[in-house]
């Protein structure tokens, strides 16, 4: 059950950790609760599917990495865990990830973002990637994003029974 309290919880929460040492202390001040009862608080809602994630947002542009690659593999399906794991430990990985393919079309089914700070050095990155991973043979594209999006976590929102319910 989510009471008013993990509402407010919530709407801090959503807002990004304040950038504090101890931000779920700081969190706690504004709600009258202790440090640990934010963090309880947090682990039931994680526990009950209410905070599917909790991550870091990280604006790369204003880091100075201004070259973002989405690159595509089309890997054997009985390989694509192996190399996924692989995939995934490069420093300059930010994410990797399977989706199914989408035919002909779309032949590709592992996925992975690299950013740089120019394209030359996501495009080395690219080519050191599939020469340690045996990817060297796979079909794959690299598409650079052309425009930055606003990026930001999750937001939550009361279904109007539950607003009811905090009346």
């Amino acid at each position: 059950m989510i009471d008013a309290i993990d509402w407010q919880l919530l709407a801090r929460v959503q807002q990004g950790l304040p950038l504090v040492s101890r931000p779920y202390a700081d969190i706690g001040k504004g709600l009258n609760l202790s440090e640990n009862e934010v963090l309880k608080r947090v682990a039931r809602l994680k526990q009950q599917g209410v905070i599917k994630r909790l991550g870091v947002v990280v604006n790369h542009r204003r880091l100075g990495y201004t070259a973002n690659a989405m690159v595509v593999f089309d890997v054997a399906a009985s390989l694509i865990e192996q190399i996924g794991e692989h995939v995934s430990q490069f420093s300059f990985v930010n994410l990797c990830y399977q989706r199914p393919a989408q035919g002909e079309q779309w032949p590709y089914n592992l996925y992975c973002m690299i950013h740089g700070k120019n394209k030359e050095k996501v495009l080395q990155q690219l080519e050191y990637l599939k020469q340690s991973c045996g990817l060297l043979q796979c079909k794959s594209e690299v598409l650079f994003s052309k425009q930055c999006f606003k990026q930001r976590g999750a937001l939550y929102q009361m279904s109007p029974d539950q607003e009811k319910e905090k009346v």
